[in-house]
């Protein structure tokens, strides 16, 4: 099977795996990462890592038991003072290192990304790139930890502040960007002076544990990036552990919500992002050509598997008479298994996620939604038919009650609505619960200013289909799609990794030569 061949050449182009174990009785199992050692698990309890594509094993996940994720927490605790203390300098020169070697294995993490959770090689790259850009931000990391001071707020007194680290923090990552996000986690958060601990999506070990291995040879010190692997048992345990101070979280609503109660019931810092339905609005006067291809890309790439896709599309006015070509344009979309050359769109994650893409697609129907391109039965190649493939959907007369518009589908699917006007489509748009992201297409800049003043969505794209900031900003999506302390990366990334310290110091210029007396009066600063 192609599978297999390319499961070959992937470990030839991965080279030595220190994440996978060599053990006779462990082959085919990804190790935890404790204090600078790849760990073979004691655990009794495994999952399976299957290749969307094919359905063959990749590898075995271990639930980590509650020691070992003790100890990887420890790990962490232990290491935190001499890291805070080593140099902000030395920190980003560790992290330019880390850039570096990312940059350079680019081909090999995208490979394992391919084999694991079934996007093209393009697109795997796509995801690493993205991440690193957030790591490259962070070796400037010093100039948004600098504090504030001012001096002489009262005779001989000044006052300043520090921005300094928290301590242990910790990651949950999902399965859809198994390089991406994990980039937009401990990179960021180790630059501040942090440890961390993560838990990557056990459906997608492999990059993770690669990255890992790679921030160990760029100099990260023992204990100061930690890996457990695990389900909910392990995410709860995050949640309580005492020594973790902040949590970040991208994936699901019912695992974003969780997290964020029980962490920050336990007093810790959460950042989640959460589940999405973003929107593009087109107006009819928009550019038809560009329009089309941005739509095409935008709701079928990845198999739809991101957070950003454009899954719902609101056509103003004539603009609905552009979907029958949006349709030829998805019919020639090549589906196929990630590694094939030329393919467009990969498996989605699982036969499960599969089925509940049918589910939806049918609920459309049965609600009175028109199908006019169905890419349940998609054909493809013999070697991929136990894969986990939906081809490019597209519903359309779809109303905002119906199942498949409320929820997030994850899937390639793209759902149409029809409205008259530019005021409908926002005030539709902000009736949705969701508001992680939206893009409008027109050639007017009266229209385009007045979508980005009044729709209620926090990530706004013009004429730009997925509207992903690059990391001197931040990732802000909001309403429904996210809930927490500060959002991912750039300044409010760093804010939500940091504390800040504010001293208020009184050096009399007569103790230079004079005793000093003591008052009992509470202190007024800024009356002389």
């Amino acid at each position: 099977m192609l599978s297999f061949k390319f499961a070959k050449s992937a470990s030839k182009v991965i080279g030595n795996r220190n994440f996978h174990s060599s053990s006779a009785s462990l082959a085919n199992t990804t190790k935890l990462f404790i204090n600078g050692k790849f760990v073979e698990s004691k655990t009794k309890e495994w999952l399976e890592v299957r290749n969307p594509a094919t359905q063959e094993l990749v590898t075995k996940v271990p639930v980590s038991t509650k020691e070992e994720m003790e100890a990887a927490v420890k790990a962490a605790s232990d290491a935190f003072p001499a890291w805070r203390d080593t140099s902000v300098s030395n920190r980003s020169r560790i992290i330019s290192n880390y850039k570096n070697l990312i940059n350079k294995n680019m081909d090999k993490i995208a490979a394992i990304i391919t084999e694991e959770q079934g996007k093209t090689l393009p697109d795997a790259k796509g995801d690493v790139f993205r991440g690193l850009e957030v790591v490259e931000h962070s070796v400037n990391v010093a100039s948004l930890m600098m504090g504030e001071t001012v001096e002489n707020v009262s005779k001989n007194v000044d006052i300043y502040s520090y921005v300094q680290p928290l301590g242990v923090c910790a990651g949950i990552t999902p399965f859809n960007f198994p390089a991406m996000i994990p980039l937009w986690m401990f990179p960021l958060a180790i630059a501040c002076g942090n440890t961390f601990v993560l838990k990557p999506s056990e459906r997608v070990p492999s990059a993770s544990m690669f990255l890992v291995q790679l921030a160990q040879e760029a100099g990260v010190p023992d204990g100061v990036v930690n890996v457990i692997h695990g389900g909910k048992e392990a995410v709860n345990f995050i949640c309580d552990a005492p020594e973790v101070r902040a949590i970040s979280f991208v994936g699901a609503d019912q695992a974003g919500r969780h997290i964020h109660a029980r962490g920050t019931a336990n007093g810790k810092r959460v950042q989640s992002n959460m589940a999405a339905k973003n929107h593009a609005t087109i107006v009819p006067d928009a550019h038809k050509e560009r329009t089309l291809d941005a739509l095409t890309g935008a709701a079928f790439g990845a198999s739809g598997q991101r957070c950003m896709a454009l899954s719902a599309a609101v056509f103003v006015g004539e603009s609905k008479n552009w979907i029958p070509e949006l349709a030829e344009r998805a019919k020639k979309l090549k589906v196929a298994g990630g590694a094939v050359p030329g393919a467009d769109l990969g498996p989605v994650i699982s036969a499960a996620s599969k089925e509940r893409i049918h589910q939806l697609i049918q609920s459309g129907i049965d609600e009175g939604a028109k199908c006019i391109l169905d890419g349940r039965n998609v054909v493809v190649d013999p070697e991929f038919s136990k894969g986990n493939f939906v081809g490019p959907t597209i519903l359309t007369d779809v109303k905002p009650h119906m199942r498949c518009y409320k929820e997030e589908i994850f899937g390639p699917v793209l759902v149409c609505l029809n409205v008259d006007t530019v005021d409908q489509a926002i005030q539709l748009i902000n009736a949705n619960p969701y508001g992680n992201g939206t893009a409008v297409f027109t050639s007017s800049g009266a229209v385009a200013r007045k979508y980005q003043r009044e729709i209620d969505v926090g990530q706004v794209g013009i004429n730009l289909p997925i509207p992903v900031p690059l990391p001197f900003f931040s990732f802000t999506g909001s309403r429904g799609s996210f809930v927490g302390a500060g959002h991912f990366y750039g300044k409010t990334g760093v804010q939500f990794f940091t504390q800040i310290k504010t001293i208020t110091s009184n050096w009399r210029d007569d103790d230079i030569s004079h005793g000093v007396s003591s008052s009992m009066n509470m202190p007024i600063l800024g009356k002389n």
